[in-house]
């Protein structure tokens, strides 16, 4: 017995190291690493250059940490009378939350009447909305600012959000997810009396939390991020978003860098908060939508 456990002891391999997998880990995350330490350099920058001097600020080579850590910067703003960040942050954010609002209830009916509704010209239209997702935003803007002036919608919020009440992108979204819907669940809503509206209330909409969160996010962030459209439409400062505002800011503080940044932050700050809390929501809807 003791032969037969010494010989299977022998003869049992070494289990080995590993050293290619180790290599192989150690490669992806030197990768990921460097590519997001050069990521997050230009926003540390930003961050870190909001406080310092406009004199540190300009000096060549730059600096990495401020040598005299200063909140004059952003003081500076919140005293400016011409700079009510207030007025500009309820500008922002009207435009983002009612375009996002618009948005989530069109392309989930919208979305959901092309998954499980069948009607002539279905195909065609859908194509046609494929069609607007390939045509860029550019080639319209001619077109859409005309429409706006005859509707007297020039200088006002209103006309950041009437073209957006419709989204292409949104459509497709919400139809590639509805069709992964049971038929047989909406069939026996019908069965037990319940109508239309109330199956796309009750039962579709309740199902559509990732993909719609995700949308939401998507469409917040290039809302409160939009420049050259807001610039286009509004003239008026009073009226104005914060991006347009920052290039305004920029203009007038010509040799303050440290200022400007400041002022970058504070505009970026709140959708990086969103992103930070709701990121999770953006993969899992790109990971469950279009899988049956």
């Amino acid at each position: 017995m003791a032969v037969n456990t010494l010989s299977a002891s022998v003869v049992q391999p070494r289990k080995s190291f590993g050293w290619g997998r180790f290599l192989g880990r150690f490669l992806i995350y030197f990768v990921l690493t460097l590519g997001l330490s050069f990521t997050l350099l230009p926003f540390v920058m930003m961050i870190l250059s909001s406080f310092k001097t406009n004199v540190e600020a300009l000096r060549v080579p730059p600096t990495f940490w401020p040598e005299n850590f200063t909140l004059e910067n952003y003081l500076k703003i919140f005293n400016d009378p011409q700079l009510p960040l207030l007025r500009f942050y309820g500008n922002s954010a009207f435009v983002a939350i009612f375009n996002v609002c618009s948005t989530l209830f069109t392309s989930s009916l919208i979305g959901y009447m092309f998954a499980k509704f069948e009607f002539p010209g279905k195909k065609i239209l859908f194509g046609w909305f494929l069609t607007l997702m390939m045509i860029p935003t550019q080639i319209t803007m001619i077109p859409s600012y005309l429409i706006l002036a005859k509707l007297g919608l020039i200088n006002s919020l209103w006309g950041l959000v009437i073209f957006s009440a419709v989204d292409a992108f949104g459509i497709f979204m919400m139809r590639q997810f509805c069709e992964t819907l049971p038929t047989e669940l909406l069939d026996a809503a019908r069965i037990d009396g319940a109508s239309e509206w109330q199956i796309y209330w009750r039962i579709v909409l309740p199902q559509l939390g990732a993909p719609l969160a995700t949308l939401g996010i998507l469409g917040f962030m290039g809302n409160w991020n939009a420049y050259l459209w807001p610039m286009i439409v509004l003239q008026k400062i009073e009226v104005r978003t914060l991006p347009v505002i920052l290039t305004w800011f920029n203009s007038t503080h010509t040799g303050q860098p440290a200022v400007v940044m400041a002022a970058t932050v504070l505009i970026v700050v709140p959708i990086l908060i969103v992103f930070m809390f709701f990121q999770r929501w953006i993969v899992q809807g790109f990971t469950m939508t279009g899988f049956k």
